[in-house]
């Protein structure tokens, strides 16, 4: 894995339209992608393990320690 990739984490809120690739309350990894931010797209690793272009209005950011988040990186 590129540790050099800055991990963002966020909280599913609701999975409108998406029920089998995202489960609300559950923390995703979001993945950089400045593209996507303009069509108000948010690029998530979803139950596949993959990652995939989702609504950003079904996600907010969280804050976490960053000892938390290199652990979380690491396990994906």
């Amino acid at each position: 894995m590129n540790t050099n990739i800055t991990s963002q984490f966020i909280v599913c809120l609701r999975n409108n339209g998406y029920e089998a690739s995202l489960e609300p309350r559950k923390i995703y990894q979001a993945l950089p992608d400045q593209e996507a931010e303009t069509h108000k797209m948010i690029r998530v690793i979803d139950e596949s393990g993959e990652d995939y272009l989702f609504p950003a209005s079904l996600f907010s950011p969280i804050s976490l320690p960053k000892e938390l988040i290199v652990e979380l990186a690491l396990s994906v």
